[in-house]
């Protein structure tokens, strides 16, 4: 397994966060030559890249860009997504934190491609430190040209907004956070239309994540083969996997896209000592859980969708034989019950109830019944919701009903197993 830092590799930099650093190691040269190109070069480039989105969805980044209407008369805007909420995901805010310079780059060269001169940065509010370290990464560019008017000399005018949020987990869905950053309740929009023809202010918009445009330096400057001589072809690139929970050495790991968990977890030291693996999320706590026996599943897109759940933020969770499956589902459910914009009544509705059953289930008063009427909820929830929020929210206990169903009949006599062993998810 290959390792060739990409989005990592000034993290260890001293004061990497800053411009003379960024600078000293390829700053800002991908801009330089992307200036010198067309708009349409570098969106084929992306494209050719295969370049897909770390937000979660996996969407092709070149062909989202190329939606964008060109020719017309109304103004376009950029949207930067870094209203990072999924439980266990942990890789965008260092990222902003270490590299700032690296999203601004990315920033400029995709708002010049999709002919932007408007662009904002969308961040969770609990992450006051990450947004300093952006604002003044922003105030840095500027005064060094590569922002405001007439970026370079090349004639492109960008301005560039980091906007904060109050911390709600919906705005992480794109169309949420369109409103929110208009002013309204950042609740879900009815699509189509789509924030390419109808985005902020109703025009044509794109939304990407952080770790999307981050890379698209680095693909400007080694090119679209260099970029897919790593990973598998349909998902080519690195990624950041944030390893969290039972894990000698929890934190962020940069590898080729399709790097199993087995590996990542030789990079990680392992599970704790004296302990095995017994479940884990490969993309989050909105993605199908996974158990041992998938712990050389590819973790790309599509790897992971033929195994049953999905790549998802890269965020692997990792739990271990002391932990309890129904405990730490109610947990996620609770999360989703409280995050839960209200807008849709399968989701207000069933996270409310699923959470009363499950807190049921995990204190031992509940019935074998109670397993169908989850699994029946759940089925009201999948593809009814207004938005993938409620899609998300059934994902940990459908899969943890699948593989396992006989730790969910044991609550029934007399409550949690582990409970009784004191060896609670979180206990120390």
């Amino acid at each position: 397994m290959p390792l060739t830092p990409v989005l990592t590799k000034r993290w260890l930099e001293p004061r990497s966060w800053e411009l003379e650093s960024y600078e000293r190691l390829d700053g800002y040269r991908a801009l330089r030559a992307a200036l010198a190109m067309r708009p349409d070069e570098i969106i084929q480039i992306v494209k050719d890249s295969a370049l897909r989105g770390r937000g979660g969805a996996g969407f092709p980044t070149g062909m989202k860009w190329g939606f964008i209407p060109q020719g017309d008369s109304t103004p376009h805007y950029l949207v930067v997504n870094a209203d990072e909420g999924e439980p266990g995901t942990c890789r965008d805010l260092p990222l902003m934190m270490a590299d700032p310079h690296a999203l601004v780059e990315g920033i400029v060269i995709a708002a010049y491609a999709v002919r932007a001169n408007f662009a904002a940065i969308y961040i969770r509010g609990e992450a006051v430190h990450a947004l300093r370290r952006l604002q003044y990464a922003v105030r840095e560019a500027r005064q060094a040209g590569y922002l405001g008017q007439n970026v370079l000399g090349s004639g492109f005018d960008l301005e560039i907004v980091v906007h904060s949020g109050a911390g709600a987990y919906i705005c992480g869905e794109e169309t949420a956070l369109l409103d929110s950053l208009e002013g309204y309740r950042g609740q879900p929009r009815l699509k189509p239309p789509f924030p390419a023809t109808h985005g902020l202010y109703s025009s044509p918009t794109v939304v990407n994540n952080v770790g999307t445009l981050a890379s698209v330096p680095a693909i400007i400057l080694g090119g679209a083969a260099w970029w897919k001589a790593m990973g598998p072809e349909k998902s080519p690139g690195t990624s950041i996997y944030s390893l969290t929970g039972r894990v000698t050495r929890p934190g962020q790991y940069e590898a080729p896209m399709g790097t199993t968990l087995r590996e990542l977890l030789d990079l990680a030291g392992g599970v704790r000592e004296g302990r095995q693996l017994k479940f884990w999320t490969p993309g989050g706590s909105s993605t199908p859980m996974f158990t041992a026996a998938h712990l050389d599943v590819p973790l790309d897109f599509d790897s992971v969708a033929a195994a049953g759940s999905m790549a998802g933020t890269a965020a692997l969770m990792i739990f271990d034989d002391a932990d309890c499956v129904v405990r730490a589902v109610l947990k996620w459910t609770e999360f989703y019950e409280h995050e839960s914009c209200g807008k849709c009544t399968p989701c207000r509705e069933g996270t409310y109830w699923m959470t009363q059953i499950l807190r049921r289930l995990e204190r031992g008063a509940g019935t074998k019944e109670d397993l169908d009427t989850l699994l029946d909820t759940c089925d009201n929830i999948l593809g009814r919701s207004f938005c993938p929020f409620g899609d998300g929210a059934t994902s940990s206990i459908t899969s943890s009903i699948q593989y396992f169903r006989d730790e969910y009949l044991a609550h029934l006599d007399g409550g949690c197993p582990n409970h009784r062993n004191r060896t609670l998810v979180g206990a120390h």
